[in-house]
């Protein structure tokens, strides 16, 4: 009886893979041009593996840490902030016709971001999170009061106003294959997506500090009363996950060429939609959410721009009626 039902679950837990093609072989038809469908595809994947580098992090906290953090978005900004202010100096690189200066000075950008929005989540894991560890009201208020605070220290330092990130100039403009145009960026946004998913992926399976996170996830005592300090593996996760924010942040302000104080604020409904659709605590369920809700917006936006509006909710009512859960719940993988 057990080989019926190891095939059944193997079957269920594939189903969820099955999600993004079809969708994008749904779209097609309906788009009705193949240049215009393969443009409008690898927007959604680029705005896709922006948005799974974000909520990554995020959904690493939930479920090993069961905390609500509704600050996340603070970090977004604040990596897109400190790579903007990076990049200026650097405009030796970033004018340049070579793609690889740019993508030097951008990896450079990317890495100072990631250092200070780690070392700000850091300081917001013990002054503001520790305090209400387990009390999920209080940390909606508390974390939403923090990002608030933070916005206004951003725009005493940088103002309040909008600042354009322009893209560097060898990543402007598109390749052309046939009649399609593919946005040089987002082809590099898809790349740099799928090796934070693969690098995740591996640590998470093969070292042991992925051992002790996914057993963290599933169950928190067991790993205590096995002598590791949970406390400590809480705060590497979120620096971990603070310093993704900013990573992604990065990498947001780049997809949008411009800026705003509020761009976190912005984007934290899109984040917990993917957390949710993906199932609390799953990495690859959030990969799948992210590469849903990047492909739905764009398809959307093109067809139906009103739809467009609230496309993403609806993408969600439809899973959670599938699966109440989420597509990977329980899986914390």
């Amino acid at each position: 009886m057990s080989g019926p039902t190891s095939a059944s679950a193997a079957l269920r837990n594939r189903l969820p893979l099955l999600l993004a093609p079809a969708l994008a072989l749904l779209a097609l038809p309906l788009v009705g041009s193949f240049s215009s469908w393969a443009t409008l595809t690898v927007a959604g994947l680029a705005m896709g593996m922006i948005v799974f580098i974000i909520a990554s992090g995020l959904t690493l906290i939930f479920g090993l840490m069961d905390v609500l953090n509704f600050g996340h978005g603070l970090f977004i900004a604040l990596g897109a902030f400190v790579a903007m202010s990076v990049l200026g100096p650097m405009a030796a690189l970033t004018t340049s016709p070579s793609m690889l200066l740019n993508l030097v000075a951008i990896a450079i950008a990317m890495v100072v971001a990631m250092a200070v929005a780690g070392a700000i989540g850091w300081a917001f894991e013990r002054a503001i999170v520790r305090p209400v560890y387990g009390q999920h009201l209080k940390q909606i208020l508390i974390t939403m009061g923090g990002m608030i605070i933070g916005e206004e220290i951003i725009k005493v330092i940088w103002g309040p106003q909008q600042i354009p990130l322009p893209l560097p100039e060898g990543l402007r403009g598109a390749w052309l294959f046939g009649d399609a145009a593919i946005e040089k960026y987002r082809v590099i946004a898809v790349g740099v997506g799928l090796a934070v998913f693969a690098a995740m992926i591996w640590v998470l399976a093969r070292t042991k500090i992925g051992l002790l996170i996914r057993a963290g996830v599933q169950d928190r005592e067991m790993v205590e009363s096995l002598g590791y300090r949970i406390r400590r593996m809480f705060v590497g996760v979120f620096v971990a996950g603070s310093a993704l924010a900013g990573l992604g942040g990065v990498m947001w302000g780049l997809y949008q060429q411009n800026l705003v104080p509020q761009m976190g604020a912005q984007v934290n409904i899109l984040i917990f939609i993917v957390i949710i659709i993906g199932g609390l605590g799953s990495v690859g369920g959030c990969f799948v959410g992210a590469l849903l809700v990047g492909l739905m917006a764009n398809y959307t936006g093109f067809l139906a721009p009103k739809v467009a509006l609230f496309s993403n909710i609806l993408l969600m009512v439809l899973i959670l009626l599938w699966r109440p859960q989420g597509l990977y719940a329980g899986s914390k993988q």
